[in-house]
């Protein structure tokens, strides 16, 4: 059986999608679906079944990528690691949350103790859990850190670390506040007082009200900036009140520049993902990447 036939099976079976396999492996539609159609032939079964959007496998597609798979990913591990010797400088494409990339995910891969870093060239890219995802899949990216799990076989996430939120105020709106009133009155304290945050449905306050205090915010955002580093500047120069990660607040929070409203018992917290498309931790540069960040992981808890 050709192997070139076997590739583009699996392929498929892992994209739901001629098309996105056809993206992935830089073939046109239509010869994607004739190499398909050419196994079908050979095997003498149908392999997918075409719907509206995209493809599902049959049972006997489903058995065939389950035998199949594994010893295609290690023709690739075994292709890449000879290529990897072979070529001095490898280039991993990262994409993430800007602040996310910038503060925690560039360091682990740049730190001076990776004795193998020079090896790796790295082009980061920036956007939210959606757009990351989609580059993925599309084959634009070799890692995604994402806060939503992937769904699908394409693409396989491993939880990388938690993110607890804080809810914080420059010092006048936080002597304003006062931290016994909010203890006792909760959100209605809050009320219609400013808000800073990264889009105008309030993403991470609504996240901490619905954890915190079982409501919805009463307030709407007084300045909206794309950056948690700029809401952090915001809320620190007295623009308002603001929810944000602990690792990236913690140091304003310790020189004084900002004060914690509150100290919940269970703080909110939300999950990131370390996402790739199956099969690719064959190759051994995207494997390192994938190994060093979730030991960088470890201190980050």
């Amino acid at each position: 059986m050709d192997l070139a036939l076997l590739r583009t099976f699996v392929t498929v079976h892992r994209a739901g999608s001629f098309t996105r396999a056809a993206a992935l492996l830089g073939l046109s539609q239509p010869a994607v679906t004739s190499q398909i159609r050419t196994l079908e032939r050979q095997l003498g079964r149908p392999l997918f079944l075409r719907q509206a959007r995209g493809v599902t496998p049959t049972s006997i597609g489903d058995e065939l990528a389950h035998k199949a798979a594994p010893h295609l990913d290690a023709l690739v591990e075994i292709a890449e690691t000879g290529l990897d010797e072979e070529s001095s400088v490898r280039t991993l494409h990262l994409a993430g949350p800007p602040e996310f990339i910038a503060e925690r995910a560039l360091p682990a891969l740049t730190a001076p103790d990776r004795h193998d870093s020079q090896s790796l060239t790295l082009r980061a890219s920036f956007g939210n859990a959606d757009e990351v995802l989609e580059g993925l899949a599309a084959g634009h990216h070799d890692l995604a850190i994402s806060t939503a799990r992937p769904r699908g076989a394409l693409l396989t996430a491993t939880p990388l670390c938690d993110e607890e939120h804080v809810l914080v105020a420059g010092e006048r709106w936080a002597a304003r506040i006062g931290p016994g009133k909010l203890r006792r009155k909760g959100a209605l304290v809050l009320e219609n007082l400013p808000v800073v945050e990264v889009h105008e449905s309030l993403p991470f306050v609504a996240r901490y009200w619905a954890a915190v205090f079982d409501s919805r915010p009463a307030a709407s955002g007084s300045v909206i900036v794309p950056d948690l580093r700029a809401v952090l500047a915001c809320t620190a120069k007295g623009a308002g009140l603001a929810v944000l990660p602990r690792y990236l607040c913690a140091p304003a929070l310790e020189r004084g520049e900002i004060v914690a409203l509150l100290d919940p018992a269970v703080p909110p917290l939300r999950t990131y993902f370390l996402a790739t498309r199956t099969g690719t931790l064959a190759m051994p540069h995207i494997a390192r990447a994938h190994e060093w960040l979730l030991r960088a992981a470890v201190d980050w808890a």
